[in-house]
C-alpha cells in the first residue's frame, strides 16, 4: 500500500498546491508528506516538483503525472465501491461542508443515527457561510443554498426553500412597517447583509407582481455568519432576508414578524454537490441519500 499511499500524497499536494496542507488534510507530518514525495520521485526518477523556500510548482513530469495519478486512484476507489457494495462494510472518513444553518440545523441531529449505522464510518462536518472549494479543500461532499458556480461539479437538488424578510416588532416600531421592496430602499432601512470574501452578491432578489427585481438595499450590519444575522434581527436591529425553517420558532413565537410581503424573496435552491469520483463512493453516496430524505421533509414539511 506504501506506493499508493505515495501517489494520494502527491495528488493531494498538487491540488493543495502545499506540503503542509497536504500533510493536514491526510493527517500526516510534513516530513512524512515530503518523505512520500521523495520516494516516488525517486521510483519515477523524475522531479515532480520545482521546490524553493516560498514555493511548490508542479514540473512538466508532475503535471503528467497527476493525470495519470487520478485515474488511478479513480480506479482503485471504483474497484473497492464494487467490494463494498458487495460486503455492505462501509469504512473510512467523510468530509463534509454545510452553511451554519444547515449544518446546525438539519444535518448535525442526523449525523448520530448515521453512524449508528455505519460504526466503522467517522463524519468530519465543516461548518460555514462562504463558498467552498470541494477539490482543494477535500470535500466529499457539500449542501448549499443558492446556485453553484462550477458546473464541472454534479449537483442533487434537494428542495426549493421558502425565504422571508423579517424583523423584530421594537425595530418596526422605530422604523414603520415596510410593504415591499422599493420601501426598503427607499426609506432606507436597516438591511441586515449576509456577505463573505469573494461575495458577488449585493442585492436582494424579490417576486413582484411584474416579475423578479433586484433591490439594491443597504445597511451598516454585514456579517459572513447566517446566525448573527439573526441575532441581529432578533436585537431589534434591522431587517434580515432568512431560510424560514431557520427562524420558524421566533416567526411563531412573535420574536420576528415578516415585512415586506408584497414582494417576497424567491424561494432559494437547497442542493448537495460532489464530483464524479466522489459519487462512486458507497459512503459517499450512502451519506447523501441518508441526508436528502430527512433533509427534504425538514424543510418541506413533508
Amino acid at each position: 500500500m506504501s506506493y499508493l499511499d505515495n501517489i494520494r500524497t502527491f495528488v493531494r499536494v498538487y491540488e493543495l498546491g502545499s506540503m503542509s496542507a497536504a500533510g493536514r488534510d491526510l493527517r500526516i507530518s510534513p516530513a512524512v508528506t515530503s518523505s512520500r514525495i521523495s520516494q516516488l520521485e525517486e521510483h519515477l526518477g523524475v522531479r515532480l516538483f520545482q521546490r524553493t523556500t516560498r514555493s511548490l510548482t508542479p514540473t512538466e513530469q508532475g503535471q503528467s503525472f497527476y493525470r495519470g495519478a487520478t485515474e488511478i486512484l479513480e480506479a482503485v476507489e471504483s474497484a473497492e465501491a464494487q467490494i463494498v457494495n458487495i460486503t455492505e462494510n462501509l469504512r473510512g472518513s467523510l468530509y463534509v461542508a454545510a452553511p451554519l444553518g444547515v449544518g446546525r440545523r438539519l444535518i448535525a441531529p442526523q449525523v448520530p443515527a448515521f453512524l449508528a449505522d455505519y460504526p466503522e464510518v467517522s463524519v468530519r462536518l465543516r461548518l460555514t457561510d462562504r463558498k467552498v472549494d470541494l477539490t482543494t479543500e477535500g470535500l466529499d461532499l457539500a449542501f448549499f443554498l443558492g446556485q453553484p458556480e462550477d458546473s464541472n461539479l454534479r449537483i442533487r437538488k434537494i428542495a426549493d426553500v421558502d425565504r422571508v424578510l423579517c424583523a423584530a416588532p421594537d425595530y418596526i416600531a422605530r422604523r414603520g412597517m415596510p410593504a415591499t421592496g422599493d420601501d426598503l430602499v427607499e426609506k432606507g432601512h436597516e438591511c441586515l447583509s449576509l456577505r463573505f470574501p469573494g461575495a458577488t452578491e449585493f442585492q436582494w432578489r424579490l417576486s413582484t407582481p411584474e416579475g423578479p427585481r433586484r433591490f439594491r438595499v443597504s445597511g451598516r450590519y454585514e456579517c459572513d455568519d447566517g446566525d448573527v444575522l439573526t441575532d441581529w434581527a432578533l436585537a431589534g436591529q434591522g431587517v434580515a432576508m432568512k431560510p424560514v425553517f431557520e427562524i420558524a420558532e421566533h416567526l411563531k413565537a412573535g420574536r420576528l414578524v415578516p415585512v415586506a410581503e408584497q414582494t417576497p424573496p424567491e424561494p432559494i435552491q437547497m442542493a448537495c454537490l460532489f464530483t464524479h469520483r466522489r459519487r462512486q463512493d458507497p459512503k459517499t453516496r450512502l451519506f447523501m441519500e441518508f441526508m436528502i430524505e430527512r433533509i427534504g421533509k425538514a424543510v418541506t414539511g413533508g
